[in-house]
């Protein structure tokens, strides 16, 4: 009896253990199956252009990644998706500056709190945005276009990714420091459908992000690029002066673009993506691709540190959002 009680003890507690080892052996296989991440934007904009190659080339280091583009909301509606995923770390959010600024400082019913909801986990890049026109409006830089707009009151419009997005934050900027009350607001549910319709007449101006595709368009005279709003012209595009050099001092505003999960994904697994993420970026192959793109690479910083800078980003933007007075819902 003694012998088959001490069997019977060695038994069950090697059964009680099985969850425990079930859920240590599941932490060691990820990912198991495919990562969805979600573009929050459609095909064709800054976002999608820098989602498609970092989910092709994180195949070796994470297995199959799916981009899954999920318009609307100027990137709320995605971001949301994501936010309320299950935090098993198979889906992932290419999210940035626009999905967590909108929903944080303009919105007056949000639907998701970007830092509490999502968790940041690494920076892949920062990108610039555009003030272009169609090559039928008679501007070639910023004073000319601010002169057109003014001899026009009401008839001069942009087109954005959407309320809220940081196109339209900083088309708003420009409104602001050009003093261009009658300056008219197109939302689009992204860059892509923007770009469509200014390459067909249809609108005279956009503010899409920096991207490969739109420095193409604009050397081959289907668009016009007046200004980018980095701090410093573009590695791919020197020729394109910023708006700071045109009299805009204050218009800097850079697009970071990161990967974020739901708030709850395991920290194993968050820093897996994280050390996955960074060896990517370090990668010269993928560093020269961003570069090429007019793409800033930005792949140093570890969870917690990136989760500083996204939260300084929003503390920059404040005062500006609420000297805007801008809210929307």
């Amino acid at each position: 009896m003694p012998f088959l009680r001490r069997q019977f003890l060695r038994l069950a507690a090697g059964a009680a253990a099985l969850p425990t080892v079930s859920r240590i052996a599941r932490a060691q296989a990820y990912p198991a199956r495919p990562i969805r991440v979600v573009v929050p934007f459609p095909p064709g904009g800054a976002y999608d252009t820098i989602g498609r190659p970092w989910a092709e080339r994180m195949k070796p280091l994470l297995g199959t990644v799916v981009v899954e583009n999920i318009g609307g909301g100027g990137g709320s509606v995605g971001a949301a998706q994501a936010a309320r995923a299950r935090p098993d770390g198979y889906t992932l959010l290419l999210g940035g500056a626009t999905t967590h600024i909108t929903e944080a400082l303009l919105k007056n019913r949000p639907q998701y709190d970007p830092l509490r909801d999502l968790e940041p986990i690494s920076g892949i890049a920062i990108t610039a945005f555009a003030l272009a026109v169609h090559p039928s409006v008679p501007a070639n830089n910023l004073k000319e276009l601010i002169a057109y707009a003014r001899a026009n009151p009401g008839k001069l419009a942009y087109g954005s990714a959407g309320t809220g997005s940081l196109n339209h934050l900083t088309a708003e900027t420009f409104k602001l420091q050009a003093e261009l009350p009658d300056l008219i607001h197109v939302p689009y549910r992204g860059a892509g459908p923007a770009i469509v319709d200014i390459l067909a007449g249809q609108i005279p101006m956009i503010v899409p992000a920096m991207t490969n595709h739109v420095l193409e368009l604009h050397r081959a005279g289907r668009l016009r690029v007046l200004a980018v709003t980095h701090g410093t012209r573009l590695a791919a595009a020197p020729e394109l002066p910023t708006a700071v050099e045109q009299g805009l001092t204050d218009l800097v505003t850079p697009n970071f673009i990161g990967v974020f999960a739901p708030t709850g994904t395991p920290k194993p697994i968050i820093d897996q993506v994280a050390q996955a993420n960074l060896a990517l970026v370090n990668d010269h192959d993928f560093q020269r691709l961003l570069v090429s793109g007019t793409f800033e690479p930005h792949g140093g910083l570890n969870p917690e540190a990136y989760r500083r800078y996204v939260e300084n980003e929003l503390a920059r933007w404040t005062p500006i959002v609420t000297t805007m007075g801008l809210k929307i819902d």
